[in-house]
């Protein structure tokens, strides 16, 4: 027996480029006919939002429950790397993702992750190489090579790192980028390997640079990276040329808003809607191939109901004509699943974070609030009993980086911009190896962080040196198992202690998640040292 309802409004198609009114008719899932005529009804009806670029991890929830949220606020789709739990866990991680994706209406586009691990100069769980790489595009359910961030293998002819490219292009899947910083001759030598889109750029200069060489630009607006108000000119001057992301979105922005949130600053901002919309609908669906209905006849009924496009409320979200979320409330389920994770760290004492000082001036991590990007910057240490220590008055405070995946000493430094008074905070959340990184203003609160989250084998915790406060992350130390909304509010709590500590980054955990992350200059840590990402080599601590 077919099912058919139909849907009355303002047509948005972004297809054809226009809005009217008239009539959707849906049955069995599908767009059996769109109609223009004079209708009662004000609302609009669009395609559903797509996110052409998430890691599901980051938001601390598995797929399932990342899509419980995410269709509150019209999101249909997702383009996912699942390079966060492939660091741990290789393919089976992949294909964790994959399957728990699939107990959920929503559309998971995944990629095979191209950089695992993203650099030799650190620990990870797992490697994923080009007969690996070669495998998981061969699949159906495999719809793109993630983001390469190797971006030195890729202008300096690094054998591997071409043999994944050849199997991209082999098996006629798009390669996203990563390439942050690079001049306009080697934005030209990377985009001509074949590598079509970007996420990294924060001038409108360079992501110019880049749509000049072929690129397209994906407008990132995250939990700690956040470009849009630096690139949503582009919608003016190349709106083909653009889609929308979040790259990383923890929990309690995900209960915030999604991509909904761009729309809607968007067309505040005076870009024509249309172009707007087709930045999260038809781009990434015509770029990445993707499975989402565009509202046209005979495709899948993904649709949003908006009550108009200034204020943009999301009254209604359908999947392949299934309601999954009505006036702000989710209808989608919570799935019991196995949690895989890979977790050999065992407990730690003060001594093994002792470093003792050297001769000259220490180099310095320098933290912002909102960006990737760190600099290095040169102070006078502070030492006590022949060893660093940190350095409160000053926000000069020990970080350590420690390998997860098998028994190692910490790899120690020094780290400006979070301004913590008292206490510290650990999180195994720490891009790309997802090793233990920790912070804090002395080594005893250091200490019972660090040792919580080997207790719980993955998490994100704060102490204030008196009060210790943990959200476990059992699935590979990266995401909970348990409801999405509560995760939330459990995250939102920890954030806030760790802000209380006298910290001044808005989003604290994020930016701490991204100290390790190698591939973004200019100074970061590994679980093997203090790493200059300009010159992608290790460096000491001392000038």
């Amino acid at each position: 027996m077919q099912k058919t309802f139909t849907l009355s409004g303002q047509i948005v198609d972004v297809v054809a480029g226009k809005i009217f009114p008239g009539k959707v008719v849906v049955t069995d899932g599908k767009i059996s006919s769109v109609s223009q005529c004079e209708v009662v009804e004000t609302q609009f009806i669009l395609p559903g939002l797509i996110d052409a670029h998430v890691h599901i991890e980051s938001s601390m929830l598995v797929p399932a429950e990342f899509a419980r949220l995410a269709v509150v606020h019209g999101t249909t789709a997702t383009v996912s790397d699942s390079h966060e739990i492939a660091n741990v866990l290789g393919l089976e991680g992949v294909d964790f993702m994959i399957n728990n994706g699939k107990l959920s209406p929503f559309k998971f586009h995944f990629g095979a992750p191209s950089c695992v691990p993203a650099t030799g100069f650190e620990s990870s769980g797992a490697v994923i190489d080009s007969s690996q790489i070669e495998q998981l595009l061969k699949r159906d359910d495999i719809f793109y090579l993630s983001e390469m961030m190797n971006f030195p293998g890729v202008i300096y002819g690094d054998a591997e790192v071409h043999q994944k490219l050849y199997f991209a292009k082999k098996y006629n899947k798009p390669v996203d980028g990563h390439a942050p910083g690079l001049d306009s001759e080697n934005i030209k030598k990377y985009a001509s390997a074949g590598i079509t889109t970007d996420h990294e750029c924060t001038s409108l200069a360079e992501a110019i640079d880049k749509i000049n060489s072929g690129m397209h630009i994906l407008i990132r607006e995250g939990s700690a990276a956040r470009n849009f108000d630096a690139l949503v000119n582009l919608l003016a001057t190349h709106p083909e040329k653009v889609m929308f992301c979040s790259d990383d979105k923890h929990p309690d922005d995900l209960v915030a808003g999604h991509i909904n949130l761009l729309v809607k600053r968007a067309i505040k901002s005076g870009y024509k809607p249309l172009d707007v919309l087709r930045a999260c609908t038809l781009n990434p669906v015509r770029h990445y191939k993707l499975s989402c209905g565009l509202l046209q006849t005979g495709d899948p009924a993904d649709i949003i109901l908006v009550d108009n496009l200034k204020d943009f409320t999301i009254r209604q979200t359908y999947i392949n004509g299934e309601s999954v979320a009505v006036e702000g409330k989710s209808l989608l389920a919570t799935f019991e699943y196995d949690a895989p994770n890979r977790f050999v760290a065992s407990a730690f004492s003060t001594s093994d974070l002792e470093v003792k000082a050297g001769k000259g001036l220490l180099k310095v991590i320098q933290a912002f609030d909102g960006d990737l990007v760190t600099e290095k910057i040169l102070v006078s240490p502070l030492i006590s009993e022949g060893n660093l220590v940190s350095d409160i008055q000053n926000d000069i405070l020990k970080i350590t980086v420690i390998n997860r995946y098998a028994p190692s000493k910490p790899a120690i430094a020094f780290i400006k911009g979070f301004g913590l008074k008292r206490g510290a905070m650990a999180s195994t959340v720490a891009h790309d190896s997802h090793n233990i990184i920790c912070i804090g203003t002395n080594d005893a609160d250091m200490v019972t962080v660090i040792n919580s989250l080997v207790k719980n084998k993955g998490g994100i915790a704060v102490t204030d040196g008196q009060n210790l406060d943990i959200l476990p992350l059992p699935v590979a130390g990266l995401m909970a198992d348990t409801d999405g909304y509560a995760v939330a509010d459990k995250y939102e709590h920890i954030n806030e202690k760790a802000i209380a500590l006298g910290g001044t980054l808005e989003a604290p955990f994020m930016t701490l998640s991204f100290m390790a992350l190698l591939v973004i200059p200019e100074l970061k840590l590994s679980d093997k040292g203090l790493f200059d990402g300009t010159k992608f080599a290790f460096t000491q601590l001392f000038e």
